[in-house]
């Protein structure tokens, strides 16, 4: 008997077409005799009815966050080539700025134009020291979620409610098209 892999507007790779799409609906052919359906077919809305094989499912959000796995993200200083050292005495450390590196061979990830630094030198450098613990309050944040939720009766209310904006700020961070946690973020 077949069983569905899939559900109503998950995104989807479909792969004869090379394109992602989302599930429409889920079909279930039947055959006589059987109380299960005997295959399923999706309809992502590009003309046809596609199997299993021919899909394959968006990375799960959780998979899509930052992890041990993934590395430590952590700050380098590059030198300061628009401006030298002796013009930047206000800057935290005159002659770099920070860099944000994402990727194990110190490159990739987040970096300020240089007149953006020069306008306020010690919010890029918080915003590069936020950046970097990125993935640490990730962590803190699944932990929070997950203590909450396996023993929610040990739990006080205001951890309880803590771990439930952890849980909206994981959302929002794993899918940028839900609504609500649009708004949270507004907050």
């Amino acid at each position: 008997m077949a069983k569905a892999l899939y559900h109503r507007h998950q995104k989807v790779w479909v792969e004869s077409v090379g394109a992602w799409a989302n599930i429409e609906r889920i079909i279930p052919i039947w055959a006589k005799g059987f109380d299960e359906p005997v295959r399923i077919t999706y309809d992502v809305g590009l003309g046809r009815e596609f199997r299993n094989e021919e899909l394959r499912a968006d990375a799960p959000a959780e998979q899509a966050l930052p992890d041990a796995e993934g590395g430590e993200w952590r700050i380098l200083r590059a030198r300061n080539k628009w401006q030298p050292p002796e013009d930047c005495g206000h800057h935290p450390q005159p002659g770099t700025f920070p860099v944000v590196v994402t990727d194990a061979n110190d490159w990739g990830g987040w970096r300020v134009p240089g007149a953006e630094y020069d306008r306020d030198p010690y919010r890029i450098e918080y915003q590069a020291r936020l950046l970097a613990c990125a993935p640490k309050l990730v962590r803190l944040a699944r932990e929070l979620t997950t203590q909450a939720s396996d023993a929610p009766e040990e739990c006080s209310s205001e951890l309880l409610r803590l771990a439930r904006y952890a849980k909206q700020m994981l959302r929002f961070i794993s899918d940028d098209q839900s609504g609500p946690a649009m708004a949270m973020a507004a907050e």
